[in-house]
């Protein structure tokens, strides 16, 4: 079973978790066949291990981390590597990969124009 795990930063107030929320029921709304969970780098939970250990719990063999980041900082670059290839030591019965950031997607970058556009 493939499933999905939306990766964000995470931060101290608990509204910056609400976008990341309605994405993720915007996706089982759309794509009901395929599990998704949340996970976060710091201040929030699930963390990334524990989210991975949720979709492997619940049958998934094939995991896709999506980076929802709007470039490649040093979180990306340094932090988010080490982390991957921890979990994958920590799940080696499951294939585990990673997109790049959400922001560095050609139709990401249109859509935020687009927004732009209907703001004028």
């Amino acid at each position: 079973m493939k499933a999905l795990i939306l990766f964000g930063h995470g931060a101290r107030d608990s509204r910056w978790r609400e976008p990341f929320d309605r994405l993720a029921f915007l996706w089982k709304s759309q794509n009901p066949d395929v599990r998704v969970e949340l996970a976060f780098l710091e201040l929030m939970q699930p963390s990334l291990e524990e989210a991975i250990a949720s979709q492997v719990a619940a049958g998934a063999t094939e995991v896709v981390v999506v980076p929802v980041f709007f470039g490649q900082g040093g979180h990306l670059r340094n932090d988010f590597p080490v982390l991957l290839s921890a979990c994958q030591e920590k799940f080696p019965a499951i294939t585990l990969s990673a997109t790049t950031a959400v922001g560095e997607d050609k139709a990401v970058l249109q859509a935020i124009i687009d927004f732009g556009v209907r703001a004028l």
